[in-house]
């Protein structure tokens, strides 16, 4: 029979714990700040196009960033809002509507309470509702082709 080879963490000394440990953070870390860039990246962009003032990048950084925490927290409620609403209706561009229409409030919401709360960026309520149409349009997107890679 062959030996039973047990990496599992119980097993590991402190130091092996401890390199692991380090390695799961230091890619969670990059995966998230990966995210946030394309998202830095992405809101520059639109700012540019859209005409909107921030004072520096560090406090677009800072809107970027607050803004991902605020709407990550706020998905958690309204996603599986619009997810329960779309699954009653039969029609499926309906269900599309309403899906589209709930996250783009909420991101518009995020995006307002980031903008009440910060001086150094400055956004109408015509542009955030625009930036907010924009990201669920593309946060859409990619949720649809994630789905479709896992069926």
């Amino acid at each position: 029979m062959s030996e039973h080879n047990d990496d599992s963490f119980r097993g590991m000394n402190k130091k092996q714990k401890l390199r692991t440990v380090a390695g799961i953070t230091l890619i969670l870390v990059l995966v998230l700040g990966f995210i946030i860039g394309i998202y830095l990246f992405g809101m520059a962009g639109v700012f540019k196009l859209l005409r909107v003032q921030y004072t520096s990048v560090w406090s677009l950084l800072v809107f970027v960033v607050s803004f991902f925490i605020l709407s990550a927290v706020i998905e958690l409620i309204s996603k599986p809002m619009s997810d329960l609403l779309a699954k009653k209706v039969t029609k499926k561009l309906e269900a599309l509507f309403i899906e589209f229409s709930m996250q783009s409030l909420s991101n518009w919401l995020c995006l307002s309470i980031v903008d009440l709360f910060m001086d150094s960026v400055s956004l109408s309520w015509k542009t955030g509702l625009i930036v907010a149409v924009l990201l669920t349009t593309f946060e859409m997107v990619f949720e649809d082709k994630a789905n479709k890679n896992e069926s």
